[in-house]
């Protein structure tokens, strides 16, 4: 990092850091006790503060992660200080544990812009800055920055062991991976990405190999006819299968194969992924999750996706494919007749934007889910022409895990595509800087929005007495 470049991160860090903390505050007195689900993490924080740590409210599903890291850091603080009585894990002290969590995460995704771009010479020091505090201020995980969620240390945890992965400190990214699964269960597929970057690296070496081999360097520019990818498969299947092969992947990725290991006997014992109450977290296959959150991408990420050149380039696709896209239209259509599933909670909690998008937009009509189509192709090809950069074996490592990570869940929930997002948003190319101020205004008005309708546009359902508010 060149000292200018330097000088400009701490200056961005440390006025975003200022500014979160102003609107911590202001959260904070308006909305002093716990809210929504921080009336079950908050007991359980304090509870733990006060060593009761075989304590458990079974409504909580996640692992106790927050709550073992927040008493680490909160006890020897207030030791130090000389804390006593009710400020100890109060409501705002373990709140503050996010704020911290968010500046971590600003700076992990400037290290992880730096490395994955390191190779592009044309991208500049003001750029990896801009887009860093872009991603830092996205909407969706920025919000809980302000309230006891796990999402911001489950950010930070799978970020810091992608990290790791990236500079082949493979023991680290497993224990690192293994925090984030403490803080929520499916960050496990996030330590089967970190070892699929390992393994997409060994198979793309040895697929350079084979084209040169074959001296058929057609194969790997056209990604996307099937021909091509029936043939990457058949090489895939076939370097898997030979033993020497699966012995030098094992002995590449064992702190992977541990961790996930260690998850299996998990959910064995367990009887589950989910902690808690499973009542209201069934698995199932909600294959229109990976749609909506195609839609999500787009419309958080439309700088980069939504472009005159893109919409060109995606009507000459179509034109040349046209037997391809009507095949993928019909898998689409059946995927959403069969597998659409609606969940009690968005229909019934009108806190929630879910809530909204659901009622406004798919209970308009019947058909309405079935018309969206169409945006789901456009959207999907975007997405995908944003990942030809990538090896053909890290894009469909990638996909099997957004895959895993998206289908399994019945609730539609904005908060499960956070993750997916951000890895898919640091391995695309840099644009045009206007484009990233574009990006980076809009997301600065989305939260805008947001804190004010959270803050001032209070409501209160019937046969109650507590104060309600709008949030992701």
């Amino acid at each position: 990092m060149e000292r200018a470049e330097a000088y400009g991160f701490s200056g961005a860090m440390s006025g975003a850091f200022l500014l979160s903390c102003l609107l911590f505050a202001a959260v904070s007195r308006r909305q002093r006790g716990p809210y929504m689900d921080e009336v079950f993490h908050v007991p359980q924080a304090q509870a733990y503060c006060q060593g009761r740590f075989l304590q458990w409210d079974p409504m909580i599903t996640t692992l106790p992660g927050l709550y073992l890291l927040s008493v680490g850091v909160v006890k020897p603080a207030a030791w130090l200080l000389g804390w006593t009585g009710s400020v100890v894990c109060s409501v705002g002290m373990l709140r503050f544990i996010n704020l911290l969590f968010s500046a971590g995460n600003f700076y992990l995704l400037y290290l992880l812009l730096f490395k994955i771009h390191q190779k592009n010479k044309a991208v500049s020091g003001f750029q990896r800055i801009l887009s860093a505090l872009t991603l830092a201020v996205f909407p969706t995980l920025y919000f809980f920055t302000f309230l006891y969620y796990t999402d911001p240390g489950s950010v930070f945890f799978t970020l810091f062991s992608y990290l790791m992965c990236l500079y082949g400190n493979h023991k680290t990214s497993a224990l690192l991976g293994f925090c984030g699964f403490m803080f929520r269960q499916t960050n496990i597929v996030w330590t089967v990405f970190c070892a699929g970057n390992v393994i997409a690296e060994k198979l793309n070496e040895a697929w350079k190999i084979e084209l040169q081999k074959k001296k058929d360097e057609k194969i790997s520019s056209r990604k996307g006819s099937f021909s091509d990818l029936a043939r990457i498969l058949q090489f895939l299947v076939e370097y898997l299968m030979s033993p020497k092969n699966l012995v030098t992947l094992t002995a590449l990725t064992w702190p992977y194969i541990i961790l996930v290991s260690l998850f299996f006997v998990f959910v064995f014992i367990n009887g589950g992924i989910v902690v808690g109450d499973r009542s209201s977290h069934e698995a199932c296959l909600h294959f229109p999750q990976l749609f909506y959150f195609l839609s999500f991408t787009g419309f958080f990420s439309f700088p980069h996706l939504l472009t005159p050149t893109k919409i060109r380039k995606f009507l000459l696709s179509l034109r040349k494919n046209p037997v391809q896209y009507s095949l993928i239209t019909v898998i689409c259509l059946f995927l959403i007749w069969k597998f659409t599933y609606v969940h009690k909670y968005l229909l019934a909690d009108n806190r929630h934007y879910t809530f909204y998008v659901w009622r406004k937009v798919f209970q308009r009509h019947e058909l309405v889910k079935y018309l969206l189509v169409p945006f789901y192709i456009f959207a999907g090809w975007s997405f995908a022409d944003m990942l030809k950069s990538k090896s053909v074996f890290w894009i469909l490592m990638y996909f099997v895990c957004l895959l895993a990570v998206t289908v399994p869940q019945k609730l539609l929930e904005f908060r499960y595509f956070i993750l997916p997002f951000l890895i898919y948003r640091l391995n695309i190319p840099f644009l045009s800087l206007y484009r990233q101020l574009l990006e980076l205004a809009f997301y600065i008005l989305v939260n805008a929005v947001t804190l004010y309708l959270f803050l001032n546009r209070t409501f209160q359902w019937e046969n109650s007495d507590e104060v309600q508010r709008f949030m992701w």
